[in-house]
């Protein structure tokens, strides 16, 4: 099931869930923790309702994935933001489920197109945004969390 952001625990279960998987599966750390928590807290001090909103999916009442549509850098683009399914309840299409409430939303409150930042580990999602019409529009190698990794930006209209 996918529903709005809001209960207690919800942000938090984000930075966490990130923080964790990533560690674990990416070995990515503190500073990949801190720019989740970063993004998270302008969402919860900055957003504006009516044009950003955020989801999770839950399986058997569990947390188990989240998406946030963001403002992007004008007002005819939003960023797709913070995109993550738990190993437990992956194969369920609950990301792809969750791309497509992110991209069903943006149109609906009028912008044109949506981009993304990503990293090139990460085939699962890349596969779920090409499936969406997304192409790839920039890529550049940096080592931000210790080890070295492309991060990729790609853009769809809407």
């Amino acid at each position: 099931m996918i529903r709005k952001l809001g209960k207690p625990g919800d942000l938090g279960w984000v930075v966490q869930s990130h923080a964790e998987l990533y560690a674990a599966e990416y070995g990515w750390g503190q500073p990949y923790e801190t720019l989740i928590a970063q993004i998270v807290a302008a969402y919860a001090t900055e957003h504006d309702d009516a044009r950003e909103a955020g989801w999770i999916a839950e399986v058997d009442g569990e947390r188990v994935g989240s998406v946030f549509c963001m403002r992007g850098p004008d007002e005819a683009t939003a960023k797709l933001r913070l995109l993550l399914v738990a190993p437990e309840a992956r194969g369920r299409r609950l990301g792809a489920e969750l791309v497509d409430t992110c991209l069903a939303f943006a149109r609906e409150v009028g912008y044109k197109r949506m981009v993304l930042w990503t990293n090139d580990p990460l085939v699962a999602a890349r596969h779920i945004y090409l499936a969406r019409g997304f192409t790839l529009t920039s890529e550049e190698p940096h080592d931000a969390w210790g080890e070295s990794v492309v991060g990729q930006t790609y853009e769809v209209e809407l």
